[in-house]
């Protein structure tokens, strides 16, 4: 168990390092240029350096140090809830930002710019592992070390089923995250860790389940097995699909795209009683009486 003591050891320097980071970038930064780079550079540099080390115990682990998948999991879980409740607001995930554009809450240029630091977040995050991984500071490091430069590919299906499997988890995760957005953080942030844990498990066997094209891009691109555009139309595609026709489901439309509601149909929000439609219908009663009244006593010519 001392290789998992300094995989946790790892996990709490790295997250208090990007919290520094956050803290230090808030204090310093505009609140637009923190809210669109800092924010989201350092939530992909603790989501990507936390994943590359939790893969690597997944898959090393079970045979290599004697802990089975229910650990991994449950530091999984952990693990998204506490980068649920620190990242401050960043999604860490190119599919979330551009929901947000879809949405009309981010303007392109702030998206185009979460796009970039998510980009440096990931690259960083995975220099930063491979430098920790070359200190061989357990025996899973050093296995890691001796497997890397033949890694891979996590596509362990057609490419057809693959894009399909990655869509689905993609669309599953984005319609909890639409769901709930207006909950309470102590309700939502265990949910979504909740979502991923149970979508890797179902999922990982196949395609790893990344459902983050910035994540997957960072970690199976460069292993072997497949070409660049295989990964493309499994890791991007698929994940951008998903978010789409989860988008396209909960809101009826595409905001950005067009206003009218495709699938739900509008109801006014403003309904006349009927009490009040029959009183004044009654109402006209007596009047056209009185007024036929008064006309009829009028004198005659």
């Amino acid at each position: 168990m001392a290789a998992l003591n300094v995989s946790l050891a790892f996990f709490f320097l790295v997250i208090g390092m990007c919290q520094a980071l956050r803290w230090l970038s808030k204090t310093l930064l505009p609140p637009g240029a923190y809210g669109c780079l800092a924010r989201e550079l350092a939530g992909s540099l603790q989501l990507c350096t936390s994943c590359l080390e939790l893969r690597m115990l997944m898959e090393i682990g079970p045979w290599g140090g004697g802990f089975g998948l229910d650990v991994a999991l449950t530091l999984l879980f952990l693990l998204f809830a506490v980068h649920g409740a620190s990242f401050d607001g960043a999604s860490a995930n190119p599919t979330v930002s551009l929901q947000e554009f879809l949405l009309l809450e981010s303007s392109l240029a702030a998206t185009a710019a979460k796009l970039l630091a998510q980009g440096a977040g990931t690259g960083t995050g995975w220099a930063v592992t491979k430098l920790f991984w070359s200190w061989e500071l357990t025996q899973l490091h050093f296995i890691q070390n001796l497997i890397a430069p033949e890694c891979s590919s996590s596509i362990h299906t057609s490419l057809p089923q693959a894009a399909l499997v990655e869509g689905i988890c993609s669309f599953l995760f984005h319609l909890v995250l639409l769901k709930s957005r207006q909950s309470h953080p102590m309700y939502r942030v265990p949910a979504l860790a909740a979502t991923v844990t149970l979508l890797t498990y179902t999922a990982g066997p196949f395609t790893g389940a990344f459902f983050n094209p910035a994540l997957a891009t960072a970690t199976t691109f460069q292993c072997s097995g497949n070409s660049f555009w295989d990964y493309v139309q499994v890791y991007w595609l698929g994940p951008l699909t998903g978010m789409f026709a989860a988008l396209l489901l909960y809101q009826g439309n595409i905001p950005r795209l067009f206003q009218k509601n495709l699938l739900y149909s509008q109801k006014s929000k403003y309904k006349i009683p009927k009490a009040k439609v029959t009183a004044h219908v009654e109402g006209e009663e007596p009047q056209q009486k009185r007024k036929g009244r008064k006309s009829n006593s009028e004198p005659r010519a």
